[in-house]
């Protein structure tokens, strides 16, 4: 499950944290952009900060905005080719979860010099460059550090008509939800780290954090798609809340619906769960109403911080059929519907 020199540490040895696990808990971070100054909003700022959408917007003229958007992250897994395409799908996620399409992408990469060789971090830079090419856009330049930990990541750059932008926001009372891929890489990610993850666990992970988000775009074609957004580090009950606030609207999510990993629950059996889980829980979960009988691993499935997640869609009920076939189309066999988008205070309720 890695091609790194037997001579070298394993990646996921030199982080505190991998993929979007490693992002700050969601309370600290609203803490710390609480304390930021306010800043005029310029008209051609179609998204920015205040729906803390998946990327930023700008409009360049009637027909065309300028998506923008950045992500990085240190190892989730110590082959450095899958590492390398892992972070950047993840990073062209927040394009397509804007309905853009990539145009571009600028490379982030932060390496200790003295403990990679350059072998290892070409590889990185290799498996980034290949995510790219499969999303049919150039890496165009970026930055480079010397760093304590490895980390890698890219801005991303696309184009979208501003008719069509699709804010995290938009959902509706009466919509459906529906989300585009399994859900477990964080725990997948846990059993990694203690070398507790068999070959077919790690074949279900690097097959979807290493699928594109394609369908974003087309989704955001279809007049009953009223809000999407991505599933990463927050896992499916923060960014579900973030919807439902957004929307200022209840979440119901059927839990019995949510599509899972195969080899997901067997591990989480064993106790294989992130830090990152608990502090996500410990963030928002009083947002989030569970039934009395809800299982505490289960919260932690809920909870998982998702690395290069689906998309997760709002959508009128007759459009229902036409979101699963668009996904259909780009190969997201997964994809599910999971719930709906109520009347009532903003939460998420999983029933």
């Amino acid at each position: 499950m890695t091609d790194r020199p037997a001579s070298e540490p394993r990646l996921t040895s030199l982080s505190h944290g991998g993929g979007c696990g490693c992002k700050i808990a969601p309370g600290v971070l609203a803490e710390l952009l609480r304390a930021a100054p306010a800043l005029p909003v310029p008209a051609d700022l179609l998204v920015g900060t205040a729906t803390s959408d998946d990327a930023a917007v700008w409009r360049l003229n009637d027909e065309q905005a300028l998506v923008a958007t950045t992500d990085f992250f240190m190892p989730i897994v110590d082959d450095p080719y899958d590492f390398g395409r892992i972070a950047a799908t993840n990073a062209i996620s927040d394009v397509y979860a804007m309905g853009g399409r990539p145009i571009l992408a600028l490379a982030l990469v932060g390496m200790p010099i003295s403990v990679l060789s350059k072998e290892t971090i070409g590889r990185i830079l290799e498996g980034g460059a290949a995510a790219c090419a499969a999303a049919g856009i150039p890496i165009a330049g970026g930055h480079t550090i010397d760093s304590v930990e490895p980390i890698y990541g890219l801005v991303a750059l696309g184009l979208v008509h501003p008719d069509r932008v699709r804010l995290n926001a938009g959902a509706r009372p009466g919509d459906r939800l529906v989300l585009g891929k399994p859900i477990g890489t964080g725990i997948l990610s846990a059993a990694l780290k203690k070398e507790a993850l068999d070959a077919a666990g790690y074949a279900e992970m690097i097959a979807t954090t290493t699928r594109l988000n394609t369908p974003g775009p087309d989704l955001a074609e279809l007049p009953g798609v009223h809000a999407l957004t991505d599933v990463t580090g927050f896992g499916l009950g923060g960014h579900g809340l973030e919807m439902a606030r957004g929307a200022g609207a209840r979440l119901r999510i059927d839990w019995a619906r949510v599509p899972v990993m195969p080899t997901v629950r067997g591990l989480l059996a064993q106790g294989f769960v992130t830090g990152a889980s608990g502090r996500n829980w410990d963030s928002y979960g009083a947002g989030i109403a569970l039934p009395a009988d809800f299982p505490v691993p289960e919260r932690a499935l809920l909870t998982d911080p998702q690395t290069s997640g689906g998309l997760l869609v709002a959508c009128a009920p007759d459009s229902v059929g036409e979101v699963l076939a668009t996904f259909a189309r780009h190969g997201f066999e997964a994809a599910a519907e999971i719930g709906t988008v109520e009347e009532g205070p903003a939460e998420l309720v999983i029933g």
